[in-house]
Parts: C-alpha cells; sequence; structure tokens
C-alpha cells in the first residue's frame, strides 16, 4: 500500500523532521511504500495525489482538520493514520494513540481500520470540537511560539486573561426536536472528550454517531469558576447542562467568536451534523 507522511515543521518542536527515517521504517517493515511532504497551508496536499491509498498525519489538531477539510474539498477517503506532534494532540488521544512518534508509527503500521465520526458546521469539518464562549478560543490566541516554549502554560496563562472578560451569550438552540433559549458564557460540541486535555465531556464516545454538547449557563464569576472545576472533576453543576445529538442549530444574538479545533471558526447560525463513521482510521 502506498501513502504519505504529511508533517508540519514545526510539529514537535521540529522533532518530528528528525525522526521521519525511523517513522518511516515502521512503516517499510509492514509492507507500507510512504513518502514524506512537508504541509503547505496555502495549497492542497493531495494535488496530484487523489488516488492516494493512506495518509499519516504528523502534527495537532489544527493540523488534522486543515488534512481532513482538504481530503473533502478533493472528495477523497483514504485512510488516516495521527502521529500526534502538536500541542494538546486531544483527537490523537481519541483514537488513543501513543505520545512517542515511532510507537505512534508502529500502531499505525499494525493497526486495523475503524470508522470514526466527523463533524460538520456550516459546510466546514472538524475532528474534535466546536466551541464559543469563555476560554474555547485559548488556542487561537496563543502564540505558536508560547506553545512551543511553555506548552499547556501558555494555555492556561491566556485562558486566565479570558476568564476576566468573560461575558453572557444569548443563544437560540434547538438540539434535535427540542428548542431552548440560554444565556450561556460557554458552549461545547464534543466529537471527542478533551479540550486541551481537560476531560470535558465525561463518556463521550468518537464512534457513536453523536456529539457530546456542554453549555456552561451563566451565574456570578465566583459560582462559575467553581462549577468549572466540579465538572472537571466529574461533579455534575446543574448550571451545566449535557446533551447527546447528531444534529444542532445554533443562533446567537451578538458576533462571537467561535473555534473549531484551535482554529478560527464559523459565523452564526451554526448548523452542525455529526457524519457518523466518516473517517477511516488505522490505529
Amino acid at each position: 500500500m502506498k501513502g504519505v507522511i504529511l508533517y508540519n515543521v514545526k510539529a514537535g518542536k521540529g522533532k518530528v523532521a528528525k525522526r521521519l527515517d525511523r517513522i518511516v521504517a515502521e512503516f517499510t517493515k509492514e509492507g507500507f511504500v510512504m513518502e514524506p511532504r512537508l504541509i503547505d497551508f496555502k495549497s492542497n496536499p493531495f494535488d496530484g495525489i487523489e488516488s492516494v491509498e493512506i495518509v499519516v498525519i504528523c502534527g495537532g489538531d489544527g493540523t488534522i482538520n486543515y488534512v481532513v477539510n482538504q481530503m473533502r474539498e478533493k472528495g477523497i477517503n483514504p485512510l488516516i493514520g495521527v502521529i500526534p506532534a502538536g500541542t494538546a494532540n486531544d483527537f490523537a488521544g481519541a483514537i488513543g494513540m501513543p505520545k512517542d512518534y515511532v510507537k505512534a508509527a508502529r500502531k499505525i503500521a499494525q493497526g486495523k481500520e475503524h470508522a470514526v465520526d466527523c463533524g460538520e458546521v456550516n459546510g466546514r469539518y472538524f475532528v474534535n470540537v466546536l466551541s464559543f464562549g469563555v476560554l474555547t478560543t485559548t488556542s487561537q490566541h496563543t502564540s505558536d511560539k508560547a506553545k512551543r516554549r511553555y506548552g499547556k502554560l501558555a494555555y492556561i496563562w491566556v485562558g486566565l486573561k479570558d476568564l476576566i472578560t468573560m461575558h453572557r451569550m444569548r443563544l437560540k438552540v434547538k438540539v434535535d426536536d427540542e428548542v431552548f433559549d440560554s444565556e450561556a458564557l460557554m458552549f461545547l460540541v464534543f466529537n471527542g472528550e478533551t479540550a486541551g486535555r481537560f476531560h470535558l465531556a465525561h463518556g463521550a464516545k468518537i464512534d457513536d454517531g453523536l456529539f457530546d454538547v456542554l453549555v456552561l449557563e451563566r451565574r456570578n464569576p465566583i459560582v462559575t469558576c467553581v462549577n468549572m472545576v466540579r465538572h472537571l472533576f466529574r461533579g455534575k453543576p446543574r448550571a451545566i447542562r449535557h446533551l447527546r445529538s447528531s444534529m444542532i442549530e445554533i443562533h446567537a444574538e451578538k458576533h462571537e467568536d467561535t473555534d473549531v479545533d484551535g482554529q478560527p471558526g464559523p459565523e452564526f447560525p451554526m448548523f452542525v451534523r455529526c457524519q457518523a463513521g466518516a473517517l477511516r482510521v488505522l490505529r
């Protein structure tokens, strides 16, 4: 089987590029013929190789998001492998990939195909989470330099500044046949379970055909912080609504920045659909 290894030169603080020979060797042992290719985010990495059978993505959630969207643009659906080389690596964690690059390559090369869900919002695809509100745009507001230098601490610093400026969002939400109004501080639509490797969508599965929707309702700042901490430790504060659905419609009274897999997201209104089993993942 022939394929490509797409890697972000900045991934893993440049360590991926140094280990490419060892990564390729793991695939060669199992009979794969793999060609490493540097990702150019200004063009479609599948130009001229539309018949590719397998694509291995070395990078974080943003890189995976980019590659999946470019696949969809081409109308192709090759097998996917993920070598976690970003900061949070939420999608890689959801599909059970080891953190070590060479071990991840070995697991992909020896793995079996699994059907994994993919989210779609306003014609754009996401693999882990769609979000907006307090703390949700932390990734896109954290510089690449800070991510490489400080890792998770960079997110926490930006997140603390976000907490200071949090505000309520007046929303109208439709989940299946239920319609409700909400004064929310945070809204998350999970395909996976984690954001920034914090476990938030407790019990979520990436192959059940459903999103896990979390809505943090408005309370005063102190109660809000307490509720978030309680939820992290698997408490069940009433201010956090947890729903499961494959179809969601969201309208906002005012503009809000949104986020998909750590990248700037779409405008409102948002129409979100779970594409059950849409991705063919080796793991």
